[in-house]
């Protein structure tokens, strides 16, 4: 057990959290006893080191099983891929073709899903889509053409295996030179670990949503308020959450009461550590694996190059902190030119916890481990868009304001036998605006709040990282080197509405879970655009399957092409797709619980 001196102390009032979880749990990767796939000493060897094993070439062979690992000092079953915790690093070639063989060891169905990769609709590993998935005691043969390069990650999309730890990085190199070549290069995968069940999270998250967040307003926090603010305005401003049944703290479904955040398999205490020479250039190939957690990545005392998001080389832009939402990667530059360690590190956004390494000239060095940001409340942007960003007073609620002149069904709605409405007028606009439209089915227990005027602002950190006094990534910095897959202007538009019922744990497209939604379809070779309306106070990372979207600022510029693209609360966002990938494929928000609630459709490309 390492000394609690490793680790920066917590503030007791603002985060209760158990002791062990932050000094404990020094391996993961690892594996304490193996079932039959690797021998616990080559394990236990390769979690000391936070370096899960390298697999290169063309031909692999994956095996899935349980292997009991631990990460707080509780030993406890995971699902690996080759017995470690992450899987293997697989290291591909573009312009090869791949084969791997996944033998499933498990009592139960699974899969693996080959995360940001273009491959045929039939290779993507997601049950009831694309395949049976892999049942137990059998192999199945993805084998596919590798047509593009840069970081990726795979992971499981069978129930909550994904969660118990069946993940693992993927780097393509490039048929020819490295944009942006490093004398080091090393992967940062991020994950969340839990020792209880995620069924069982799942089940209380439905009973009671807000069970997880220790951070609710108390009367210490209210008292602080009243100073800071006066009692006036500290009493409207619970008055108005006391209205809409809403919680402010509300940031995160699961928090470090149940979570230990890893860094490459490794507990805060491991001190994963990436080693370099003075002056060299280091690529930190960031990927966030985890379940249901957002980081805030910095390195104190080294500015970050971001050359890459989701493997897509980007105009290099120089930042001290970016916001990584799950299952998005990013590559970074950093050149330490002093003889020291630097933390690098990654609080969760409900700041209840972080995954903390170090990059250092030889082992056994450490540098300080920075307190943890205070935790922010949510503000009236985030629950009402641009009219909260205009300083708008208006005394009724996001459910109230929103009346039914104003509903329309959209056509794709339409097309599947929902009456259409006559047009309403429409909605009012602002600055950082563009009025909306409700689809009729948002209108209903499933839905607990509609958003008429989301904000467009790309060029907001997000909550917890606003005016910080640190450069912070924003969308709006990212530019794709080299321009949109296809210069076609989009000839059609499909929106649709992130929706849920916190109270009732329910989310949804249009207030439709995935067990009541028609697939939306896709003209096979059109141009589209997909715009996202976030009527929920949560971020939503939004993944489509087998096609990359390209997104567009508010005035329908192209930015950056991303395979995840984060949905901030009350936020309008839009991104082209070009439907040149047949099949049937899966969209959905890539917070696990949420896509197990319902935020998930099916997109047939035809």
């Amino acid at each position: 057990m390492k000394p609690l001196s490793l680790v920066s102390p917590v503030d007791a009032t603002r985060v209760d959290l158990p002791r062990r979880r932050f000094v404990q749990g020094l391996a993961v990767g690892g594996a304490v006893a193996g079932f039959g796939l690797l021998r616990p000493g080559q394990a236990h060897a390769q979690a000391r080191a936070g370096h899960p094993a390298v697999l290169s070439g063309t031909d692999f062979q994956l095996d899935i099983g349980r292997t009991l690992v631990d990460c707080t000092g509780r030993v406890r079953p995971a699902t690996t891929v080759n017995g470690s915790l992450p899987g293997p690093l697989l290291r591909w070639k573009e312009g090869t073709t791949v084969t791997l063989r996944v033998t499933n060891h498990l009592r139960e169905a699974t899969s693996i899903h080959w995360h940001g990769i273009v491959l045929p609709f039939d290779m993507d590993g997601v049950p009831g889509l694309s395949f049976d998935g892999i049942a137990p005691g059998e192999t199945f043969t993805y084998r596919f053409d590798v047509r593009q390069a840069g970081t990726y990650w795979y992971h499981a999309h069978s129930h909550f295996q994904e969660q118990t730890g069946l993940f693992g990085a993927l780097v393509i190199d490039p048929t020819g030179h490295e944009r942006h070549p490093a004398d080091r290069d090393y992967v940062v995968m991020l994950n969340d670990w839990t020792d209880e069940d995620p069924a069982h999270i799942y089940a209380l998250l439905k009973k009671q949503s807000d069970y997880y967040n220790y951070h609710q307003p108390t009367v210490p926090g209210f008292l602080r308020d009243v100073r800071e603010r006066g009692l006036g305005d500290a009493l409207a401003m619970r008055r108005k959450w006391n209205q809409m049944r809403m919680n402010p703290t509300d940031l995160a479904d699961v928090g470090g009461a149940a979570y230990t955040y890893l860094m490459n398999g490794t507990a805060p205490a491991g001190n994963w550590t990436g080693l370099f020479g003075p002056g060299e250039k280091v690529r930190l190939r960031f990927i966030n694996g985890s379940a249901s957690t957002i980081f805030d990545v910095r390195i104190p005392g080294l500015e970050m190059i971001v050359v890459a998001a989701d493997g897509q080389d980007v105009v290099p832009v120089a930042v001290d902190e970016f916001r990584i939402s799950a299952a998005e990667t990013y590559d970074v530059i950093v050149q330490p030119r002093d003889t020291r360690a630097y933390t690098v590190f990654a609080q969760s956004i409900d700041r209840s916890g972080y995954a903390r390494g170090t990059l250092a000239p030889r082992e056994g060095m450490q540098a300080p481990v920075p307190a943890m940001d205070e935790r922010v409340w949510l503000g009236m942007q985030d629950m009402m868009g641009a009219m909260g960003a205009m300083g708008s007073h208006s005394p009724l609620s996001p459910r109230e304001r929103v009346s039914e002149g104003r509903e329309r069904v959209r056509p794709e709605h339409a097309a599947h036998g929902s009456p259409e409405p006559s047009p309403p007028a429409p909605l009012p606009t602002g600055e950082g605006s563009q009025a909306v439209h409700h689809a009729r089915t948002e209108y209903g227990p499933s839905v607990d709040m509609r958003v008429d005027m989301p904000r467009t602002n790309l060029d907001d950190p997000g909550i917890g990282l606003r005016d910080n006094g640190r450069r912070v990534l924003t969308y709006a910095d990212l530019r794709s080197i080299d321009g949109p897959l296809d210069p076609r202007e989009p000839e059609r538009e499909i929106e649709l509405h992130l929706t849920g019922n916190m109270e009732r744990f329910v989310w949804s497209f249009d207030g439709l879970p995935f067990s009541e939604a028609k697939p939306i379809h896709f003209r096979y070779g059109e141009r589209l655009r997909i715009v996202l309306v976030n009527d929920t106070m949560m971020n939503h990372p939004i993944h489509l399957h087998g096609m990359f979207s390209e997104l567009e600022d508010a005035e329908g510029n192209f930015l950056v092409r991303k395979h995840t693209i984060n949905v901030q609360p009350a936020q309008r966002i839009s991104y082209r797709v070009t439907a040149d990938n047949p099949g049937r494929w899966a969209y959905h928000c890539h917070l696990l619980y949420h896509m197990e609630a319902g935020m998930f459709r099916e997109v047939v490309v035809s």
